[in-house]
């Protein structure tokens, strides 16, 4: 059986995920920081780096509000992501891809500080691999030997954890995957 190419599935996946009403998708994404925030790799964490939702990813506002961890957000740098120390309160604005980031001049997170690294992804598939938007930034920062070794979650909502994603040789796979529904990979 072929699998779509890339561009297709992630095109279709967008989509739904757009197509969820408000309500859905806040409720989903509570449920998802419900799971998470019991989840073991995140209860053990001291330092965690996430993301601000962007296109109707699962929303991490009720997980930063109800955990005192450490928190650092990526902000885009040409083709690689700058971790930098966040604390809920604190504004972020708008980058580059019209992703919101951490002021410039926040901290800077260094690998050796973190403890774990929540994804986001378009989908996940029963193998670890993700499929992000197409840009590598993920994949290329965990190519890198001071971030290959950090535990990695892939954050989906439920419809898009499939069997099998077409994948290439620079893909990286997660340690674990999460949705609405708990977690996907028996690792």
């Amino acid at each position: 059986m072929e699998l779509p190419n890339k561009a297709q599935l992630r095109r279709q996946l967008l989509q739904k995920r757009r197509s969820l009403s408000p309500a859905v998708w806040q409720q989903k994404s509570d449920l998802l920081c419900n799971h998470l925030q019991s989840f073991p790799l995140f209860q053990t964490a001291t330092t965690v780096l996430a993301y601000a939702s962007f296109r109707q990813e699962p929303d991490l506002k009720t997980l930063f509000a109800r955990s005192q961890k450490t928190w650092g957000l990526p902000r885009c740098a040409g083709k690689s992501l700058i971790w930098h120390r966040w604390q809920p309160t604190e504004a972020l604005q708008k980058g580059s891809y019209g992703i919101f980031e951490p002021d410039p001049h926040a901290p800077l997170l260094e690998p050796q500080s973190a403890d774990l690294i929540l994804v986001p992804a378009v989908a996940c598939d029963r193998r670890g691999y993700r499929l992000g938007y197409g840009g590598g930034f993920y994949d290329r920062l965990l190519d890198l030997p001071e971030w290959s070794s950090q535990p990695t979650i892939g954050i989906i909502f439920d419809f898009a954890f499939l069997s099998r994603l077409p994948t290439d040789p620079w893909d990286k796979q997660l340690t674990e995957v999460l949705t609405e529904t708990g977690p996907k990979l028996n690792r």
